[in-house]
């Protein structure tokens, strides 16, 4: 199982064994990606939960357990215990969080973050924070997405997964991530040059793309997400008509198809999405921006939204986290108050069937303009 991708047959397979001279058992699944395989731990000794997470593809995750590790310590970063390795398969032994994931909280809005200012601006700042301390480290993500962004209590933001993190500046491993959130610029050599030849932007280097750079993209996005409950297309490249639109005239591009959002909040992502990575807004200037940003939605959208019975939400394949409803019984539940929800989503329980819905019903043309 270390150089496959696991299956749902080979992950239960190791459920209630033990590992690290077995003082954890491996109790449930919580999730099954490309790169690894995560149980829930239970430490029989303190009696403690713990993410447990299997590593699939050494060869490509071998740095993982030592970023990860490296990181770990700042309060916006999942915590990181321990490696074990066992016989031939090696487990990272992570901070556990009952909470979930930013993407659960959005697509079932769970707490009420998405249009809510004071939320946006709460999780906004923490993710902005994790990530610039990586980048203080020399360390891209490469994967920003609502996946990868768990949930503590009072939504204290816990940045994890750093498989796909890279301590180069600049690479070449293009299409390095997901694609709904990754920049135009990681596409790849011959999507630079299609976007240089039908934009005013400068030509973009052929032989790699920032990996900081592209880091930003991607927040932009998780902004959106934040803010509108969607995204803002489904790719950025110029074969998708939503965003080739964009790239030929991004001004009100933002307002016309998010009505949603406020006019600051399309200047900050003008800003974010800008296409020429040498300009695009940097970290700290972004924190400024956010911070000051006195509302993201429209106030009349608020009302309208609280009144309507659904709104649409955009969620992506993702082949990192699969939901797994059997195993849900077996998680201890948050200790963190219950917080009011208005229900301003219609979703189902399970996010498979959400995003099978979105996938059926949307095309790019409903919002090329």
């Amino acid at each position: 199982m270390s150089h496959k991708k696991a299956t749902l047959l080979d992950a239960e397979r190791l459920l209630h064994t033990f590992i690290d001279h077995d003082s954890i058992q491996l109790t449930s699944i919580l999730g099954i990606g490309a790169y690894g395989v995560v149980y829930l731990g239970l430490n029989i000794l303190s009696n403690r939960y713990y993410a447990v997470k299997l590593l699939t593809h050494m060869n490509i995750s071998y740095n993982e357990p030592y970023i990860h590790a490296y990181l770990s310590g700042h309060p916006n970063i999942l915590r990181f215990e321990k490696i074990v390795h066992e016989e031939y398969r090696t487990f990272m032994v992570i901070e556990y969080t009952p909470d979930g994931d930013l993407f659960a909280a959005i697509t079932q809005n769970k707490y009420n973050i998405v249009g809510n200012n004071d939320a946006i601006r709460h999780v906004f700042l923490q993710i902005i924070d994790a990530v610039q301390f990586c980048h203080q480290n020399n360390i891209a993500h490469r994967d920003l997405k609502p996946e990868n962004i768990m949930l503590g209590p009072q939504l204290q933001v816990k940045l994890a997964d750093f498989g796909l993190a890279t301590l180069n500046s600049v690479s070449n491993e293009f299409g390095c991530g997901s694609t709904f959130y990754f920049s135009p610029e990681c596409q790849g050599a011959s999507a630079s040059a299609s976007l240089s030849s039908s934009s005013s932007t400068q030509n973009q280097p052929l032989n790699g793309y920032s990996t900081q750079k592209n880091d930003i993209w991607s927040l932009g996005v998780i902004l959106i997400n934040l803010t509108a409950g969607r995204n803002p297309w489904k790719q950025a490249t110029m074969k998708n008509s939503t965003f080739a639109t964009y790239a030929r005239n991004p001004r009100h591009f933002f307002r016309t198809i998010l009505p949603c959002i406020s006019e600051e909040l399309e200047r900050i992502l003008l800003r974010i999405f800008c296409l020429n990575p040498a300009r695009r807004i940097s970290l700290p200037e972004l924190r400024v921006y956010i911070q000051k940003c006195q509302s993201f939605v429209q106030p009349q959208t608020m009302a309208q939204h609280s009144k309507k019975k659904s709104l649409l939400v955009v969620v992506q394949p993702t082949n990192k986290r699969h939901n797994l409803p059997h195993h849900h019984h077996h998680l201890p539940q948050p200790k963190t108050k219950k917080r009011a929800v208005v229900n301003t989503m219609s979703y189902s329980d399970s996010v498979t069937e959400t995003m099978l819905h979105y996938v059926g019903g949307y095309t790019d043309e409903d919002y090329c303009y």
